[in-house]
């Protein structure tokens, strides 16, 4: 077993593929523009969309700052996998490298060429690692794997002995979570290999399973783990801090975290109040206003009866656009919101593929008619709003964002 007694930890060869970690960039002046080939308009024409989704590429900057302002002396990455957390993985990876992040992790090499294209001079890993035959894909766009298995290892050094490429990867060690990751007593065992010339361990990282739940004993547990196998590996930094993990302090940071969720607005602290910038605002608009009596029912399966004469505003909006199927409302439960004419609506009935009806009855006839806007993330219902609507989190919501939308992108 893993013991720093028993262990003698060897020193790290200079890798000339490794740059030490940096304190993050102070804020600082910066262009009026996004590079001209990133387009600042998505999507559908915003007449024929059903909704529109405004993301604002300062607030996520501003937040990955006010994170590593949090982390310093560690160097703040950007995770930007899964389509930028679906807020637009090209335009949120070059507003941030404009802003100064110097590495990005992303999930696949198909991300990872998609954020290339505007993070030129970036350090970029892929989260899910080297899937088999890949190795020559990893060099031609100069990206790192995230190795986690001791196969998938030899595989990369017989690319790199073969192919002559001295490209650097993140050797993932699991420190709980179960998921990825070689076992801290595989880590042991191959911590020599750092004595090497061209190791090419360029980082050091695990995962923390629980960081949103900040007593739960797995995160002391995996916290001083993770600094034991540290302590084999010196002169490798090391990465363990998610979103949440930046909110540990100062043991669970090491040299560079890599907030996700966070950057995007989602709450790092569940809890308590939420210390990120609101990033998106999706509205959409009234197709029609409905009277209906008391004791109709709205909706598939007929499980919201109206328990007094009402009126019932329609959107063309669906969970085929992300807003889940879950947040629907029946007589038991509330289900999700909307603001219209300036006021909390609850919707009424399910969900549809397409559709959600609104009880909009307490608004003024005159400030919920056909065409009038309906704001459904935003002017105080966040994502984390419509993720508990939907029995869900805010990743969940973040990443099922429509392509139906019309986007439009804010910076200045």
């Amino acid at each position: 077993m893993l013991t720093t007694a028993s262990k003698t930890a060897p020193t790290a060869a200079p890798n000339p593929d490794i740059s030490p970690p940096e304190t993050p960039q102070p804020d600082v002046p910066q262009p009026d523009a996004l590079q001209p080939d990133v387009p600042m308009v998505a999507g559908p024409p915003q007449a024929e969309a059903g909704a529109i989704l405004t993301v604002d590429l300062d607030a996520i900057v501003a937040n990955w700052r006010a994170l590593g302002r949090r982390a310093m002396p560690a160097e703040c990455a950007a995770v930007v996998k899964a389509d930028g957390y679906g807020c637009g993985i090209a335009q949120v990876g070059a507003a941030l490298a404009r802003a100064g992040c110097r590495t990005f992790f992303v999930a696949d090499l198909n991300e990872a060429r998609r954020l290339r294209a505007v993070a030129k001079d970036a350090t970029i890993y892929v989260l899910c690692g080297l899937l088999p035959g890949t190795g020559q894909a990893f060099a031609d766009l100069d990206v790192r794997p995230c190795i986690g298995g001791l196969i998938e290892l030899a595989e990369w050094d017989a690319f790199v002995a073969q192919s002559g490429w001295r490209g650097s990867f993140a050797l993932h060690v699991d420190t709980g979570m179960n998921r990825l990751g070689i076992t801290p007593d595989e880590a042991a065992a191959m911590a020599g290999r750092i004595r090497a010339e061209r190791h090419g361990i360029a980082l050091l990282m695990s995962h923390l399973a629980c960081a949103d739940t900040p007593q739960h004993p797995l995160n002391e547990r995996q916290i001083a783990l993770f600094r034991d196998i540290r302590l084999l590996y010196r002169g490798i930094p090391a990465s363990l801090a998610n979103s949440s993990g930046i909110f540990l302090g100062g043991p669970a940071h090491g040299d560079l975290v890599r907030p996700g969720a966070a950057l995007y607005g989602v709450n790092p602290t569940p809890g308590h109040d939420n210390p990120m910038q609101p990033v998106l605002t999706l509205a959409t608009r009234i197709l029609l206003v409905r009277d209906v009596a008391r004791g109709d029912t709205v909706g598939y399966g007929a499980g919201w009866t109206a328990r007094k004469a009402c009126r019932i505003a329609v959107v063309p909006v669906g969970y085929a656009d992300g807003i889940l199927r879950a947040g629907g409302a029946d007589d038991r439960l509330p289900g999700g919101e909307a603001i219209v004419g300036g006021k909390r609506c609850r919707f009424a009935g399910r969900i549809s593929m397409d559709l959600i009806a609104i009880d909009v009855s307490d608004v003024p006839e005159t400030s919920a008619r056909r065409g009038d806007s309906v704001t459904l993330i935003g002017d105080g219902i966040d994502i984390d709003d419509v993720a508990a609507a939907g029995k869900t989190i805010g990743y969940e919501v973040l990443t099922q964002l429509s392509r139906r939308y019309h986007r439009i992108y804010r910076a200045t």
